[in-house]
């Protein structure tokens, strides 16, 4: 295609709002912010004239539990944008799981401040935050299809090449991107190496040959340039450095693909890339901090889990003989091997027939058994392991030693999970569902790797909030 047919005039990176190069879950987290900001005198107004909401700071609770519900149920995913219609009707749901934590916070807080609350007026309070929030919540989706449908927030993209790896980042973007919408136009040259086929033949994306990167930038209205050629030697590099210096960002398609889909792209994999690029830096500061969101956090946890435990362990006990609890040998930090603790969820002689992973419907776990993968109380003894230092909270699942050998033969980089400690929940984990396959065990490293090489203790705690999530509505148990 030429320049000409691209566009009738040359355009300029300011000729649209670049509200297009922010996430389409920023968008709409922004867009729930703003919602929030302006329902909330009316839910405070509405509660002052019944003295239903405390009167003190405790009330930020309410507005701040709304949208840390949103985000750690899942409604700024890509499938939840997508479906909003679908994901709405999860909104009472989830703002009222907001205000019952607010509202248990707020009392806690007054019971330790020596201020109690009237229970009725608690009641009273849930009522009309739940509803303010939901409001709030539907308000701000309307106007993200509003604008969905206006085009604003359509991202423009120049991808540099035309080949096989622009294919597999379109592809990829079109699955998992961080924004619904990509205009994409690829700018190719010969030394690029070929064009592929299935791009030639894609009516959405616009490729066009003999245009300097610069003007291709400008004609394209691009918020991002991604360098992609299948061949990079011969590449004017003094035109890439001059887009940047427009105002023009560039990024390689290694560091663009973990940015925009948030783990390692392991089929075009460069070990230079991953030599040189930031990232698996452990210092003392990160790992005592760790260590203590470990302690914290799983002391808190076995505490109020402690009932469903009890309760988890007698329905095993009466379901027949056997265990209640069960040991196994994992994989953790540096190899090192430990017995991992989990409640008994298969018949005790479930691998009779030797190791296998578990399947589909698999008829070796009992109908408690069953229940307590669903609900991922199965896990919770994990927290002593996580107590004695053997696990962290929040890292790589465990294998078996016999399938990390398995793996490790199979899929390169395998043992650079275990750079970190294994976790209760993991990155994985919470982005993809359960697998028993080296297939599935690649797309997994592939999040594993991400979390290792972007470790902090602010992710672990992104990654935790992910985890109710998948709790609640749990996908791919097995």
């Amino acid at each position: 295609m030429s320049a000409a047919a691209l566009t009738s005039r040359p355009a300029t990176i300011g000729d649209r709002p670049r509200i297009a190069a922010l996430s389409s879950g920023m968008v709409l987290f922004m867009l729930d912010l703003l919602a929030v900001i302006g329902v909330w005198p009316l839910v405070l107004w509405a509660g002052e004239a019944g003295s239903v909401l405390p009167a003190d700071t405790r009330v930020v609770l309410y507005p701040a539990a709304d949208l840390l519900l949103l985000y750690a149920m899942g409604l700024y995913r890509r499938d939840a944008m997508l479906q909003l219609r679908r994901s709405g009707t999860r909104l009472p749901l989830v703002v009222g799981l907001g205000m019952a934590l607010a509202t248990a916070a707020s009392v806690a807080i007054g019971l330790w401040l020596r201020k109690p609350l009237v229970w009725t007026d608690q009641a009273a309070a849930f009522a009309v935050a739940s509803l303010g929030f939901t409001a709030a919540a539907v308000l701000a989706r309307i106007a993200f299809r509003t604008l969905r449908l206006r085009g604003v927030l359509h991202r423009h993209l120049l991808i540099i090449g035309a080949g096989a790896r622009a294919w597999d980042l379109l592809l990829m973007l079109g699955r998992e991107g961080r924004t619904l919408h990509d205009t994409v136009v690829c700018l190719h040259d010969t030394s690029h190496g070929d064009i592929d086929p299935r791009l030639a033949a894609d009516p959405a994306v616009r490729i066009i040959e003999g245009v300097p990167e610069l003007q291709a930038a400008r004609l394209a209205r691009a918020d991002q340039i991604v360098v992609a050629p299948d061949e990079r030697r011969g590449m004017d590099l003094e035109r890439l450095l001059e887009c940047k210096r427009a105002g023009f960002p560039v990024v390689e398609y290694l560091s663009f693909v973990e940015q925009e889909i948030r783990r390692v792209d392991l089929k075009r994999m460069e070990l230079g890339w991953l030599l040189y690029s930031d990232g698996f830096r452990f210092g003392l500061t990160d790992r005592v901090l760790k260590r203590l969101f470990d302690l914290v956090v799983s002391s808190l946890v076995l505490l109020a889990m402690s009932p469903f435990l009890l309760l988890a362990a007698l329905a095993i006990r009466f379901e027949g003989k056997g265990p209640i609890l069960y040991r196994q040998t994992r994989v953790t930090l540096d190899g090192a091997h430990f017995a991992i603790f989990k409640l008994r969820t298969m018949r005790v002689d479930a691998e009779a027939q030797g190791i296998v992973w578990a399947r589909a419907k698999d008829d070796r776990i009992t109908a408690v058994g069953r229940f307590l993968r669903r609900t991922r109380i199965d896990e919770l003894p994990q927290l002593v392991n996580i107590l004695k230092g053997e696990m962290s909270f929040v890292g790589p699942r465990p294998e078996r030693p016999e399938f990390v050998a398995k793996l490790a033969a199979a899929i390169p980089l395998y043992n650079e999970r275990h750079m970190v400690k294994a976790g209760l929940t993991g990155w994985a984990q919470v982005n993809y569902p359960y697998g028993a396959s080296v297939d599935d065990a690649r797309s997994k490293l592939s999040y594993d790797l991400y979390y290792v090489k972007n470790f902090s203790i602010l992710f672990d705690f992104v990654t935790l909030l992910q985890t109710l999530r998948v709790v609640l509505w749990p996908s791919g148990v097995r």
